[in-house]
């Protein structure tokens, strides 16, 4: 199959709890899994001491959510601080009422702000992307999904990460969407369960979610495992996780 050149990266929201207790140590755990790449989701909290650790353990950072962008009254202080962690790519998680995403006037404003904060992230060497949930997917526009609505309505600047799951959930054939949005996809996260809301999520390959198809059909962008929660350890599940997609690169498909 197809497949990206990158290192496979994680969602460090997946250890928050182990980060708030240990944030080096949980960083270094990470590593020791064989994983070459991360992607923070604090920026603000000591950007220089996190680059300085990922540099010392060979990380990349993939990109970095940065909720302030939108949260904060002024982005600045959120964009110096993803371009001091040493990646281009500075991603708006959420943030944007959910009731934005049900109607064309709703999504207009989205665009709106988005394509405003793509054009001062140009001004810090970085490029902004935004990370949908379900509640983009949710809502149809005669017919269409809010999410590429919006797509439709958004500068050529603005990347998309598109999170597999939370899209299936809000009803999308993941495969064909990410066709259909082409290489402004930069990056997947790329994660697995039962596919419903509420439920833990499982280790990728242990779920519901055609991941094959999914990374077949974005085989250029950034592969970032998450687990929003997970009913069995975490590192155990990352760790399968890396193996799982690691045989699928290779072309052994799923191990054993």
């Amino acid at each position: 199959m197809a497949t990206s050149t990158k290192p496979i990266s994680v969602q460090l929201y997946s250890v928050r709890e182990q980060m708030a207790a240990d944030r080096e140590g949980t960083v270094r755990r990470v590593a020791q899994l064989g994983y070459r790449a991360v992607e923070p989701y604090n920026p603000a909290d000591d950007p220089e001491g996190l680059r300085r650790l990922a540099d010392e353990l060979g990380l990349t950072i993939s990109g970095v959510h940065a909720g302030g962008l939108v949260r904060d009254p002024e982005p600045g202080p959120a964009f110096e601080a993803v371009a001091q962690l040493g990646t281009e790519l500075a991603i708006v998680p959420a943030g944007i009422p959910e009731r934005e995403f049900t109607t064309r006037d709703g999504i207009a404003r989205a665009a709106d702000l988005l394509n405003g904060l793509s054009e001062q992230a140009a001004g810090y060497g970085l490029r902004l992307g935004y990370h949908n949930h379900w509640w983009e997917f949710e809502p149809r526009i005669d017919g269409v999904h809010a999410l590429e609505v919006l797509a439709e309505r958004l500068s050529p600047e603005v990347a998309l990460e598109i999170d597999t799951y939370w899209a299936a959930v809000g009803g999308a054939q993941v495969p064909d969407l990410l066709r259909r949005l082409g290489d402004r996809v930069l990056a997947l996260h790329v994660k697995d369960g039962p596919v419903a809301k509420g439920e833990p999520h499982t280790a990728v390959g242990d779920g519901a979610m055609p991941v094959p198809e999914i990374l077949e059909a974005a085989p250029r962008a950034w592969r970032v495992v998450e687990l929003d929660s997970c009913a069995t350890d975490v590192f155990e599940a990352l760790a399968h996780s890396r193996t799982y997609l690691t045989g699928l690169a290779d072309g052994a498909g799923a191990p054993s």
